[in-house]
């Protein structure tokens, strides 16, 4: 029995449905560079149309000034796309949603940016009230919003009768829980960035879940700095040095494998060097894991059960420093355990150097996705759970 109210559980004939979804895609010049996170929403607005209900979505896009329209964070292009995909008529509503609340006319109707909207931020209660008018159902479904307690994500549960989760948040969860409840064995984690501040949380929950643990990029660099290795002019936390202990304390105390770089490929003015990691000089920063490093991290990915990647291992948007997240990737998608992935960095490897679809999940969330493993209570998936 699920612990949370789920769509395919509630009774939507021809009712009036509010749906949050996360429509927040990249868009250069008025063309939208990638609709993955539309496509994404699908099932959950295709179930509801088949049901009879009349639909008005909301999307936040992007990050504009709070009760300002700008045309560069218009979600019209985003109903041309979901018009195309769907085959059929979505209708646009430019109207602010705190003068015009949804009247449920059309079929599907697709509203304006939900931050051009003063207190959406804040989560505001007028704002909720007045968006939930002539509402029947709430149904959340933006994962990648979950974490924001903002008034389209969470307060507007407070004033509808119903509130559940859509088929992709489900989705999102059922999977995330995969790496916490009975994964198979052994369970990796490879966790990549440039700051260990952003993921010390995530690096000290995870500790407890997982066999071995590979931490790559800019944050390989601090641990590297508190075994005593030199890491030249690298970027590194210097202030995150007794952090990185804290975690190397915790590898031992739970016996998690958690091997650093052996040799790594270092940059200095314009000569590319492959260096032993105790041969680095002061001058020399470090871009990317070396052939060795790379042959033991893919091992440990050959032999696990279950891999969870979020970050990438060197500078991977760099030909000349792509080789490691390369090769990790590569071997993530001939992986024989099952494989899940976040972040937009992560995603952004994958689509790179293999298929997309060698991957068995890939969540749709960045922030909300870190959130979620750190074990953190998301607004937005709070209020789905059953009372």
């Amino acid at each position: 029995m699920s612990e949370f109210n789920e769509l395919v559980n509630i009774d939507i004939k021809n009712k009036h449905i509010l749906l949050r979804e996360d429509l927040n895609v990249p868009i250069t010049n008025n063309q939208i560079t990638n609709d993955k996170r539309i496509k994404a929403a699908l099932p959950t607005i295709e179930y509801a149309l088949s049901q009879g209900s009349k639909i008005a979505i909301l999307s936040h896009l992007g990050r504009p000034k709070e009760g300002k329209y700008n045309k560069d964070y218009s979600l019209e292009p985003i109903a041309l796309r979901l018009s195309e995909l769907l085959g059929l008529k979505v209708y646009f509503e430019k109207e602010p949603l705190n003068i015009k609340p949804p009247t449920y006319e059309n079929d599907i109707t697709l509203y304006e940016n939900t931050r051009f909207l003063v207190g959406e931020k804040a989560g505001s209660d007028e704002l909720a009230k007045n968006i939930a008018t002539n509402c029947d159902v709430f149904v959340m479904d933006a994962f990648g919003a979950s974490h924001r307690r903002h008034c389209s994500t969470y307060t507007l549960a407070k004033y509808i009768p119903v509130t559940c989760g859509g088929l992709l948040l489900i989705k999102e969860i059922v999977n995330i829980n995969k790496i916490f409840d009975n994964p198979k064995k052994p369970v990796l984690a490879i966790i990549g960035g440039s700051k260990v501040s952003t993921k010390l949380n995530i690096l000290k929950s995870l500790i407890k879940k997982v066999d071995s643990l590979i931490v790559g990029g800019c944050i390989a660099n601090t641990f590297l700095l508190n075994e005593n290795f030199s890491v030249g002019n690298s970027l590194v936390e210097k202030d995150m040095v007794e952090d990185a202990q804290e975690i190397i304390d915790l590898t031992k105390k739970y016996k998690v494998n958690f091997p650093l770089p052996i040799d790594v490929i270092c940059e200095q003015n314009t000569e590319i060097t492959l260096k032993e990691i105790n041969d680095i000089n002061t001058s020399e920063v470090i871009k990317d894991i070396g052939s060795k490093t790379i042959t033991i991290y893919k091992k440990f990915i050959e032999e696990a059960g279950t891999i969870l990647w979020n970050g990438p291992v060197g500078v991977f948007e760099e030909t000349l420093f792509e080789n490691g997240t390369k090769e990790i990737a590569k071997s993530i998608g001939k992986a024989k355990g099952s494989t899940i992935a976040g972040g937009g960095d992560t995603i952004s490897a994958i689509e790179k150097f293999i298929n997309i679809d060698d991957i068995d999940y890939i969540s749709t969330g960045g922030g909300a996705f870190l959130e979620f493993l750190e074990g953190n209570k998301l607004p937005g998936i709070e209020i789905i759970k059953k009372l």
